[in-house]
């Protein structure tokens, strides 16, 4: 694994060095944990965004309304 060396507050060391309490091997695992969670988390709300732009887009544009019904309309 590639290492990385960064500045950290003092509260943020005493959470890491309660890895234990959190069920974690150590610190590196709690740090890939939450490296990880907060990706999915950013992902997640990106994909919000992005289907809130569509929703908008969709909603002011009556063309492509009429498309998509006319496209449901022909399904078998």
């Amino acid at each position: 694994m590639t290492q990385a060396q960064f500045n950290l507050e003092e509260s943020e060391i005493q959470f890491l060095n309660r890895y234990q309490e959190y069920g974690f091997r150590d610190q590196d695992e709690l740090i890939r944990a939450a490296l990880k969670k907060l990706r999915q988390e950013l992902e997640t709300q990106s994909l919000e965004e992005s289907a809130d732009l569509y929703a908008e887009i969709y909603e002011q544009d009556r063309e492509l309304q009429e498309l998509t019904e006319s496209a449901l309309l022909d399904l078998p």
